[in-house]
């Protein structure tokens, strides 16, 4: 192999020494954790809002933004439960670009993904410590799941990975929701495929183990538009895909049968201030079909500090270096506008 073996990393264990979960911590976790499986096995009625940036760049400005979702939280709780996006490795469809704190905890400098492993459990460790909330982050690479084991509140399997079958096993060992994404072609099929996977037990090979998953009963769709064969974007939010999905589901064994909707991404066609209508138009859906009120557990939304986004370099405080993301005062007044209209 053209491979050039820089050095041995440490092993999730070692990290997990040096950055503890204490006694306190995990009764947070265990707390969190318990709201969230109410929610996706139906047993609670609040609507969760998975919020925060595209990616995570910067610990200052990610923990900046928490801190302003925790002090909203109270005034939103009775019905909604919000999970903080911390998204620390992206895809990137060709392979290039910035590809996550993971692989550049500072985006101006080269690669270390030493560094990068300390830092993403750092982040999520301080979401958990300093303001009480377990976070959502995205399963790119399944064998680093370990490094944030007992952090996490919520993980998701994007639409590249859905079909990798390493990513659907591991999802049937975690024990809190992963959300399956539809592939970026939209073939719900394959998505369904995926959750049945993930909801089954399974003996395979993890981290140069033998290991047998117990199946994860809270593996569900997210709803995020694809790409269809002229290169358009397609959404997939509408009542009428909400029906769709109800009615997959119905022809199927599955547990807890429940689905996120993606705001951004393809149904947006990553015009982010579309966010604020297909939030709407999906709370709008739940208010008039009961069935789908049952179905959708929450949504996605990129959000920030700043609106939109910036290339790497240019340094604007709180805004995506990714994709465009909505700023911090139009998510305030759409979390609010979500919490008065839903019933």
């Amino acid at each position: 192999m053209n491979l050039d073996f820089k050095r041995k990393l440490p092993v999730p264990q070692q990290i997990k020494t040096r950055y503890p979960v204490t006694e306190e911590l995990a009764k947070i976790k265990a707390q969190r954790d318990a709201e969230v499986q109410a929610i996706f096995k139906g047993e609670s009625d609040k609507f969760m809002l998975i919020i925060g940036p595209c990616s995570a760049d910067s610990k200052e400005s990610v923990l900046d933004y928490i801190g302003r979702l925790k002090d909203i939280e109270a005034e939103v709780q009775d019905k909604i439960l919000i999970m903080p996006r911390i998204y620390t490795n992206k895809p990137r469809t060709t392979g290039d670009g910035y590809k996550g704190m993971l692989h550049q905890p500072d985006p101006d400098k080269t690669p270390d993904m030493l560094e990068g492993i300390i830092a993403i459990r750092d982040l999520h460790m301080s979401a958990l410590k300093d303001y009480g909330f377990t976070c959502a982050d995205e399963m790119l690479y399944p064998d680093n799941y370990r490094y944030l084991s007992y952090i996490l509140g919520y993980v998701a399997v994007g639409a590249r990975s859905v079909e990798n079958q390493q990513h659907r096993l591991t999802a049937s060992g975690i024990d809190v929701p992963v959300g399956m994404k539809n592939p970026t072609g939209g073939d719900l099929s394959v998505m369904m495929n995926s959750i049945t996977a993930a909801q089954h037990s399974h003996t395979f090979i993890y981290r140069g183990w033998e290991v047998t998953s117990a199946g994860n009963p809270l593996a569900h769709a997210i709803m995020r538009g694809y790409i269809d064969y002229a290169g358009k974007c397609v959404s997939n939010y509408h009542y009428e895909d909400l029906q769709n999905l109800y009615n997959l589901y119905a022809q199927t064994n599955l547990v807890n049968p429940a689905a996120i909707i993606d705001c951004n991404h393809a149904n947006s066609g990553k015009k982010y201030l579309e966010q604020i209508r297909i939030a709407k138009d999906v709370v709008y859906s739940c208010n008039h079909n009961k069935d789908i009120r049952k179905m959708v557990k929450g949504l996605m939304i990129e959000s920030y500090i700043e609106d939109g986004a910036q290339k790497i370099g240019e340094h604007c405080y709180g805004k995506s270096i990714t994709d465009p993301c909505l700023g911090w005062e139009k998510s305030k007044e759409l979390i609010y506008k979500i919490a008065d209209t839903l019933e």
